[in-house]
């Protein structure tokens, strides 16, 4: 395996992982929890934001350790399926607010 691959599994487990925490914290009607869930999103994003970074750059650098197009669609895929999901849940949310 190389490390473009490595470092492209890394950004799709961390992504997902960011999904999920975005979700917990809609979920969640624990204020404290909420604020927990989103700040440690936050950081995740920030950190995918960094590794992103890096591996533009060694791509560059580095032209054999590009990963295939394809292997990054999937990744756009799952995203867009993760925002949608959080679309839905935001809606649900706000409609049960509105029902209190």
């Amino acid at each position: 395996m190389t490390v473009g691959t490595k470092m492209h599994q890394t950004l799709v487990g961390l992504e997902g992982a960011m999904a999920n925490l975005k979700s917990f914290a809609l979920e969640t009607e624990d204020k404290t929890a909420k604020q927990m869930f989103a700040q440690y999103s936050n950081q995740l994003e920030s950190i995918c934001q960094g590794l992103k970074q890096r591996i533009n750059y060694i791509e560059q650098q580095e032209p054999q350790y590009k990963v295939f197009q394809n292997m990054t669609q999937p990744q756009q895929q799952l995203q867009q399926q993760t925002t949608q999901q959080q679309t839905t849940q935001q809606q649900l949310q706000q409609s049960k607010n509105k029902t209190k």
